[in-house]
């Protein structure tokens, strides 16, 4: 496996590159136009060039989104990704709005939070930066840095402080004081102890004051409220798009950049254009953004580094040549990748496959055997893996380095990532919290349905704690602990209707748990009489993947969630056995079930078995027809359905072929569980929402799924997914969750 340095010091240490790196350790605003460039080797030069230099760069890309991709390409050449925020020297400058214009000025948080990042490190750090951002971004007007530095207000351990003096300062700041910090901008207090939300980091800090000096300085998870890095002494900087700093002097952002700076554009003419049309349409102002004319002017003052043919000329600029190509489309013909492969060592060519993921680079070395077994002539090939995702693979002609990336070779969306400032979790925490509102309906496990009726300070036992007010029946009042919240869920009931509250001290929701009980042991019953049946069978053991399961699993344009891989896992492993498998994949619409549902087909069907999909109505049954057939177009599978959608006589036809063994994947209504349907050899029963279906069709399909391996699909709950009560869970409030609480991207449940 080839490491990143070294992958890096491979191109720096060429012939061809020696003079580019040169030039960037040179003084002056000399400009340079780089030729001969494709694929993601731009960034690669910037990165040989970030590593073997000391000078801060800022690279603007044509939009947002190849913005993106060249951060991410740097991020990850770079290992920027495995730093400390402290160490990172990559940043990503957006605009602050979601739409740079006067009638809809939409701000954008995470915007605003990443474009406070890099002023904060342009301010505080004499540390060098590499910046990647885009037009709208770069026009639009910024803080001096002088004003920045204003702002900035340090704390460091040992200082001495006041609650109440920082509480003021916030406020000036323009900070919100709130109950918990969720997001940028917010401070809350709590004895000694102020968190603050900070336009200048990832996470928020926690500060805590005792006796009037700074005992600890630390980050953390707003989600979780744990720690995530200690401090020595932190920057809070407040929102410079805030209304109270409307009226402020502002300009361009290359008024901050430190004077090493060298600026790298594809096109700087395209670049004026961009900002010329945006200001003649009326979407940009003199007042928050700087114009073109003013902005090649501030240009002139960096060294600039430009990648297409229309630059600005000072008369002696210098070339620099490069010959890359393109990575080729092989529109997953592995066959054709290994040719290319071959062809490539026996020219001298190094081949370097890129992968995002250990398990793509594992994937595609099954396939590899798999052809080289079947093929001798093909087996004579050289090749290294390196663990780092690139937007676009290349092909340096001049160096005869060949450089591939697994997205493009599986034909697989490949997705820029910025980073999330406030990543979420599905379950009830302190940020759902912050969301509830008074007038709320909640659930207590041990109490039941009551009002959410705000934070409030009590004392217990001579110290004031926070507690959740809730308001139950005749205006009864009951006070949970913030480190209870597991215990309360947001009530989720039929829409349109309001519960009824509970009583405090009455018996009401203890009996609703009671009788619940009772119908998911009876429930339960059922099942195990099921399962007895199931295990007295013996079933049909699929055979392991092949390298066509782990092709068809790599072309899913979007990456696996890691629900999803372990649902995966979970499946195959149940095929695998003798044992008839019943598995349960619940979660919500659009998560990803469907393509766990393709996978398990294809598998059973690469076993020369046949699959039944049953669903509820003749549109799903349609949709899942038109998925499963653009997903498996490439495989060797027919794919058919049967609803009314069919007449008669393709009704017939369809039977037919079912019967006789020619259709490997028929989806279909209840028209399945008819008598005169059949199959020649059924090996898997797919179920989209089971509950949907009738007290007759159920009783048919429990007949059918005694021996046969069985795959169930829903989006809400069905009774089986009760059996946590068999293994002695007693928080009933799961039943008012709601499922994307239930089941933040996939959750599977074998019983």
């Amino acid at each position: 496996m080839l490491k990143r340095e070294e992958f890096i010091k491979t191109f720096s240490g060429k012939e061809n590159i020696q003079p580019f790196i040169e030039y960037h350790r040179e003084s002056g605003t000399e400009a340079a136009f780089v030729e001969g460039l494709a694929g993601s080797s731009a960034a690669l030069l910037a990165a040989v060039a970030a590593v073997k230099t000391t000078r801060s760069y800022f690279f603007i890309l044509p939009g947002k989104e190849a913005a993106a991709y060249f951060f991410n390409d740097i991020e990850n050449l770079l290992g920027e990704t495995e730093k400390s925020y402290e160490n990172r020297e990559s940043f990503f400058f957006p605009s602050s709005f979601k739409q740079p214009s006067k009638s809809t000025s939409e701000e954008d948080r995470t915007g605003v939070l990443l474009r406070s990042e890099v002023l904060n490190r342009l301010a505080s750090s004499s540390s060098r930066s590499l910046i990647v951002s885009y037009p709208e971004a770069v026009a639009e007007k910024t803080p001096p840095l002088g004003e920045v530095k204003k702002s900035i207000f340090k704390v460091s351990l040992g200082d001495k402080l006041s609650v109440d003096f920082l509480m003021e300062l916030l406020i000036d700041y323009g900070f919100e004081r709130v109950d918990f910090v969720v997001e940028a901008g917010q401070f809350s207090v709590r004895g000694g102890i102020v968190d603050v939300f900070s336009f200048s980091n990832d996470y928020p800090y926690r500060i805590e004051i005792m006796g009037g000096q700074t005992e600890s300085l630390r980050t953390f998870n707003p989600e979780t409220q744990l720690s995530e890095s200690i401090y020595e002494s932190i920057n809070l900087l407040p929102d410079i798009n805030a209304p109270e700093n409307a009226g402020r002097e502002k300009e361009s952002i290359f008024g901050s950049l430190p004077e090493n700076t060298c600026i790298w554009t594809e096109d700087t003419g395209l670049l004026l254009d961009i900002i010329n049309n945006a200001f003649e349409a009326g979407v940009f102002d003199s007042e928050g953004f700087t114009r073109a004319v003013e902005l090649e002017s501030g240009l002139k003052a960096f060294r600039i580094t430009e990648l297409r043919k229309r630059h600005l000329s000072t008369g002696k600029d210098r070339v620099f040549s490069f010959d890359f190509s393109p990575q080729a489309s092989f529109n997953k013909h592995f066959d054709l990748l290994v040719k290319k492969l071959w062809d490539n060592t026996r020219q001298g060519i190094r081949n370097i496959l890129l992968f995002g993921s250990p398990k793509q680079e594992k994937r595609i070395q099954e396939i590899f055997s798999t052809l080289q077994k079947s093929d001798g002539i093909l087996h004579d090939f050289d090749h290294e893996s390196l663990l780092v995702s690139l937007h676009e693979g290349f092909t340096d002609n001049i160096n005869k380095i060949a450089c591939y990336t697994d997205h493009q070779i599986f034909d697989r969306y490949h997705r820029y990532r910025i980073r999330d400032k406030f990543p979420g979790r599905q379950a009830l925490s302190i940020k759902s919290l912050y969301n509830l509102k008074p007038g709320d309906y909640v659930t207590h496990i041990d109490y039941g349905v009551g009002i959410f009726s705000g934070l409030e300070k009590i004392e217990v036992m001579g110290r004031v704690q926070e507690a959740i007010r809730l308001i139950y029946k005749n205006n009864d009042i009951l006070y949970v602990s913030i480190h209870s919240l597991h215990r309360i869920s947001k009530y989720s009931g039929k829409e349109g209707t309001q519960p009824s509250l509970h009583r405090l001290g009455s018996n009401a929701w203890a009996n609703l748990k009671k009788r619940t009980k009772k119908k998911v042991k009876d429930i339960a019953q059922d099942l195990i009489r099921l399962y007895a049946k199931r295990k007295a069978q013996k079933g049909y053991a699929f055979s392991p993947d092949t390298y066509m399961q782990h092709e068809l699993e790599a072309s899913f344009i979007f990456e696996d969630t890691p629900d999803q891989e372990k649902a995966t896992a979970a499946i195959k492993k149940d095929m695998e056995s003798q044992t008839p498998m019943d598995r349960l994949i619940c979660g919500d619409v659009g998560f990803g079930k469907t393509e766990l549902a393709i996978r398990a087909a294809f598998k059973a069907a690469s076993d020369s078995k046949q699959v039944a999909v049953l669903v509820p109505t003749t549109i799903l049954a349609l949709q899942h027809y038109y998925t499963f057939r653009d997903r498996l177009k490439d495989f060797p599978v027919v794919v058919d359905y049967l609803s009314r959608f069919r007449t008669a006589a393709e009704k017939k036809k369809v039977i037919e072929a079912a019967k006789r063994g020619d259709i490997d994947i028929l989806i279909g209504t209840h028209r399945l569980l008819s008598s005169d349907t059949g199959f020649r050899d059924l090996g898997l029963l797919i179920v989209d929402e089971e509950q949907k279906f009738g007290v007759a069709s159920k009783e048919k399909l429990k007949n059918l799924r005694v021996n046969v391996d069985t795959l169930t699909l829903t989006a809400t709950p069905i009774p089986r997914t009760l059996q946590f009560s068999l293994m002695g869970a007693r928080d009933l409030s799961y039943l008012n969750t709601p499922p994307a609480n239930r089941y933040p991207i996939i959750t599977e449940v074998h019983v």
